[in-house]
């Protein structure tokens, strides 16, 4: 059973085709040949849950400058330029200048070769996608702009380039949602959690993204809304998704507690309305309150509430991280997960290192079903209440930690490795078996040698690469620690 989407994954993708106008009296049907072969790539794009604009043909220079405006006016995250037969490279030189968001080159040929026998100019015309594509990254690096990205292949029957254009939407999806995301902030860091301190202008002006300021009273005042029917939906939710077993060897586990149930469900509620009493996309958060208070029972006991957001598509983010809240968020979107983690224990025996954390997570990748246990103290932190634990499911994991560097730089730093199978401390915490290569010791030293904080978002699935393309987009520092897949 999964956590539904609070809201869709979109992006705004522009579309345009580039030709040579001198061909059009040359061969009568050329133009309706390619526009039918335009429109065969758009189809293809909308498939992938986007909203797209088609832009036409531009085929000389007026013809491109007149399309830029349009394309400027129209808030798009990403712009595709199909390369539909031989262009000169005016078609597309002021498009290039003047945009600044990513533009890819898309030259897709009907045919996986020429029936040479056949063969004509007209079939060359038709397949001639690659032609002008030197000339295009050429032009480009003389505008000033970075030698546009390539998909090669062919329109049809390709899965190598139907997958390029799956991670082209995923990246425009992640754009798409940093730059107009309003994450949300309370409380403060942890005092002497000295990586955690983050300048909310430098998080806009290196994503685009608005830190809100918001009050934990509001938090507290929405508690004292909640219905007795949201509460017995809530309560459905929580037991439907996880299981509630006995304590096993740690001392400080319970089962699930009536109370501490019913306490995680009225919180659960009072958090998703204070998101929606402000707006928001991502919530980051560390507060104590006065011991005993309501306060301090209601901020103590986000947990479920955060773990059920957090596969909702709404990163949370405990100990006031919000550059891993960032870094939540962009793996979300690309639809590969995006839990809260740090290292824990090395196993030497096995070579591995525990990876998890207490507090928030994301369900929806969890192996197996997740487990509610209550604990009578959060380690390091005030309160007790509901903690959940399960592992993140076996196969290739990435981890996505976001450091800053000493002049003020957001970094990225990412590894890919697997989840391994085997029991896990039943402590109320995820935790997942990482292996990480060349081996635990050698990854250790040069993922801490990177400088990450010492949190970091994890997903399922190999995507150090897609990750570093949006750092390159965004002009931010990577690096991938761990080799890459052959």
């Amino acid at each position: 059973m999964k956590v539904k989407r609070r809201k869709n994954r979109t992006a705004n993708i522009g579309i345009f085709g580039v030709g040579f106008n001198k061909y059009w009296s040359q061969f009568d049907d050329l133009l309706d040949k390619l526009t039918g072969k335009l429109n065969i790539f758009t189809d293809r794009v909308k498939t992938h849950e986007v909203q797209v604009t088609s832009f036409g043909i531009a085929d000389d220079a007026a013809s491109a400058y007149a399309i830029l405006p349009k394309l400027r006016a129209a808030d798009l995250d990403l712009v595709f330029c199909h390369m539909l037969t031989y262009a000169t490279s005016a078609s597309f030189g002021v498009i290039v200048r003047g945009l600044d968001i990513p533009l890819v080159l898309v030259a897709l040929q009907p045919l996986k070769a020429l029936d040479y026998s056949k063969a004509s100019t007209y079939m060359q015309l038709c397949n001639d996608d690659f032609c002008a594509v030197p000339e295009f990254t050429g032009v480009a690096i003389r505008m000033g702009k970075k030698p546009p990205p390539v998909i090669l292949g062919t329109l049809e029957d390709d899965q190598t380039t139907e997958g390029e254009i799956s991670q082209w939407c995923n990246i425009a999806m992640v754009l798409h949602d940093l730059k107009r995301a309003r994450i949300g902030h309370f409380g403060h860091p942890i005092e002497h959690m000295l990586d955690m301190q983050t300048d909310h202008t430098a998080l806009t002006a290196a994503f685009g993204c608005h830190i809100v300021q918001t009050e934990a009273d509001e938090l507290l005042r929405l508690q004292r809304t909640v219905t007795e029917t949201e509460f017995k939906d809530k309560k459905t939710q929580i037991l439907d998704l996880f299981e509630t077993p006995n304590p096993k060897s740690d001392p400080i586990t319970e089962k699930l507690t009536e109370k501490d149930l019913q306490v995680a469900a009225r919180v659960a509620i009072a958090l998703d309305k204070f998101i929606d009493t402000y707006n928001l996309d991502g919530l980051a958060y560390y507060y104590e309150g006065q011991e005993g208070s309501p306060m301090r029972e209601l901020v103590t006991n986000l947990i479920v509430g955060n773990s059920l957001l957090t596969s909702a598509g709404f990163p949370m983010c405990g100990e006031s991280d919000l550059k891993t809240c960032i870094a939540m968020l962009i793996m979300d979107r690309l639809d590969i997960g995006g839990s809260f983690a740090e290292f824990h224990p090395i196993d030497f025996n096995e070579g591995f290192v525990m990876v998890g954390h207490d507090g928030p997570h994301h369900i929806n990748i969890a192996e197996g079903k997740p487990v509610l246990r209550s604990l009578a103290k959060y380690h390091g932190k005030p309160g007790t209440g509901a903690g959940v634990e399960f592992k993140i499911k076996e196969g290739p994991i990435t981890i996505f930690s976001i450091g800053l560097t000493a002049n003020g730089r957001f970094k990225f730093i990412l590894a890919e490795g697997e989840s391994l199978h085997g029991p896990i401390p039943p402590t109320g915490n995820t935790n997942t078996r990482g292996f990480f290569e060349p081996d635990v010791r050698s990854f250790l030293k040069k993922w801490v040698a990177e400088g990450p904080t010492h949190h970091f978002a994890l997903g399922i699935g190999h995507h150090a690469r897609i990750i570093q393309e949006i750092a390159e987009i965004l002009n931010i520092e990577s690096v991938i620690v761990t080799p890459e897949d052959k």
